[in-house]
């Protein structure tokens, strides 16, 4: 099936006299997670995982993804006539190297400009015409033209996210935009990340699998905004919640009222980051364009309290639901007829039960055994395994809530862990604990503190292919920028109190097992070590509440002031938990998984 595509999109290329043509991963949007009608180079490769491009030459194509896929990209690449390039794997040529090394001078590359920023496509056109290739960009996406019974445009309606939840209404945000724009001396801003436009409206929708975004822009001028969405969306009381502050148009309608306003020669502010290379193409000879990131990214990261109170209710709600499954798991597993897959299924249940949820953040990654290994795993029923009193399984899950998101890791012993795994898990331990308790000055990036939690296994000659942070939303992207506590995310962004990012290091052994422990954290101000305004320091909060497996953890390899936080942290949870636990054995079970070591 898939050969019968490349086919096909060859046949199309050679019509249209193309030597190459780029498939991203990502939509109009930038979006690291896409609506189904544009899920095209999933459509096209065979594989859906959120991170990668793919290439299709007159000959051959390649699909590019990071080192959480590499497992999960060689299984479902397997007999595609699609190869795999590792990003980061020394010798492996990045996808403009591999267009300069099997393409001559004259050849021409083609892109769909709606789907790649204009940053990437103007470093593309730097570098590829320098060899004499040529980058040409069609509007008509020709997977599109291939591509039958393709995915409409969701139609599921706003519903307002209101303000007990927001904290801050439409109008204060509008207003605090608008102060930017006036220092930026800007007639307009567009928006056009998903999340930007969700927050800035304090309205969700269901058109992304596990993030309450909809498909839409928005242009934001000293006196007026305009909303771009489809319009069978807006309902009586979406109309009356942003009354006198914006107007609805239709989402094809972007472009029309877009090129009004350039016409009229405004200075238009743009996010040279995300926006689209069709974006700026429309209008960069028709007025004077401001790149800048977009003032909502940062306002959207820094939490006010009342996400962040929401932010901690949910989590304890989430615990509960966390604790009902690890019972659960530990009573059925023996009973046998377990699979990852009935696991998922029995977790979502228990997080459905709570008040609030709307749905996961995310595809639930439910690995046993060797599957753990891959890093972003997903059960199928041709991959489904049952599980077993013997090896290691991973959850990793994550919630939905009216007043915050979660995500949490989890790595359970189903039967007597060896001492290799009680090592290596003990090391995820100390990495996890070693960072949770850091204190760090004002200005401190996240890369500067992902080594904390690499370093226990640094000492032995081990690390992990991943991130350690991630941002998080509220009631919106599980994945969501600009912090990040990683080698790669959030580079050149300093963590600021009211942040919210994740904290999971892990452990993979190929065909064996893999290994996470996760939290999430956000960041307050460390009153003890904050000596004056000239050295303010902050640390972490933990708002995750679920038990860490004690069958894995070695006692010997742990600090004092690590055994102290982990039964620390265990305290709390079961404090916290427990009068929202009425089942006699759930309690009991409870408290023997906080015990202290």
């Amino acid at each position: 099936m898939i050969k019968e595509r490349l086919d096909a999109l060859r046949k199309l290329m050679k019509k249209n006299k193309l030597d190459a043509y780029i498939i991203p991963g990502t939509d109009p949007h930038q979006s690291e997670y896409v609506p189904a009608l544009w899920q095209r180079r999933a459509w096209i490769s065979g594989f859906n995982g959120s991170a990668g491009d793919v290439i299709v030459l007159r000959d051959k194509a390649g699909l590019w993804t990071d080192s959480r896929y590499f497992l999960q990209a060689e299984e479902q690449l397997k007999n595609s006539g699609i190869d795999l390039f590792k990003i980061g794997v020394t010798g492996v040529p990045d996808m403009i190297q591999f267009l300069k090394n099997n393409l001559e001078k004259g050849r021409v590359v083609s892109i769909d400009p709606k789907l790649h920023s204009h940053q990437e496509v103007s470093k593309m056109q730097a570098e590829l015409q320098s060899r004499g290739i040529t980058v040409k960009a069609l509007e008509d996406n020709l997977v599109d033209a291939i591509w039958e019974d393709r995915p409409s445009l969701p139609d599921a309606p706003l519903f307002v996210w209101e303000d007990k939840y927001a904290g801050e209404s439409v109008e204060s945000k509008l207003d605090r935009i608008r102060q930017k724009m006036q220092e930026e001396n800007v007639f307009a801003h567009v928006l056009t990340m998903l999340d930007t436009i969700a927050w800035t409206f304090n309205l969700r929708s269901s058109d992304v699998d596990y993030n309450p975004v909809f498909i839409s822009y928005a242009i934001i001028t000293q006196d007026n905004a305009l909303l771009f969405v489809n319009k069978k969306k807006i309902n009586r009381k979406v109309k009356k919640h942003l009354k006198g502050l914006a107007k609805f148009y239709d989402y094809d309608d972007f472009r029309k009222h877009l090129l009004k306003i350039a016409k009229r020669k405004h200075k238009i502010w743009l996010d040279g980051n995300t926006v689209n290379h069709w974006i700026v193409n429309l209008i960069q000879k028709k007025c004077r364009v401001f790149f800048k990131e977009s003032p909502v990214v940062m306002f959207k990261a820094i939490k006010n309290e009342t996400e962040l109170q929401g932010f901690k209710n949910c989590h304890i709600r989430d615990g509960v639901a966390m604790v009902k499954f690890l019972h659960w798991l530990e009573k059925s597993v023996p009973e046998e007829g377990v699979t990852e897959i009935t696991a998922a299924e029995k977790l979502e249940s228990f997080r459905a039960e709570q008040d609030l949820y709307r749905g996961p953040s995310f595809e639930t990654i439910s690995a046993y055994g060797e599957h753990g290994a891959i890093v972003h795993y997903t059960s199928s029923p041709q991959t489904d395994v049952e599980l077993k009193e013997e090896g290691i399984y991973l959850i990793d899950s994550g919630g939905q809530y009216l007043d915050g998101t979660t995500d949490i890791t989890r790595t359970v012993a189903l039967g007597e862990p060896t001492e290799e795994q009680k090592d290596r898990f003990t090391r995820v331990l100390k990495g996890h604990i070693d960072l949770a308790i850091t204190s760090f000055p004002r200005g401190t990036q996240g890369i500067q503190l992902d080594t904390i939690a690499r370093k226990p296994l640094w000492d032995i000659g081990l690390n992990y292919g991943h991130g350690t942070g991630h941002g998080v939303g509220a009631f919106l992207g599980v994945h969501e920028g600009p912090q990040g506590i990683s080698y790669y995310r959030g580079l050149g962004v300093a963590l600021e109190v009211g942040m919210i990012c994740s904290n999971e290091p892990g452990f993979y052994k190929a065909g064996e097992y893999g290994m996470r422990i996760e939290t999430l954290v956000n960041i307050i101000k460390d009153s003890k070590k904050s000596s004056d305004e000239d050295f303010e320091f902050y640390t972490f909060e933990t708002a995750t509440l679920c038990p860490i497996d004690l069958k894995l953890v070695n006692k010997d390899l742990l600090s004092e002031e690590e055994i102290a936080y982990l039964n620390d942290y265990h305290e709390r949870v079961y404090e916290t938990l427990l009068p929202f636990i009425k089942d006699k054995d759930l309690q009991n079970w409870l408290e023997q998984a906080t015990k202290a070591i």
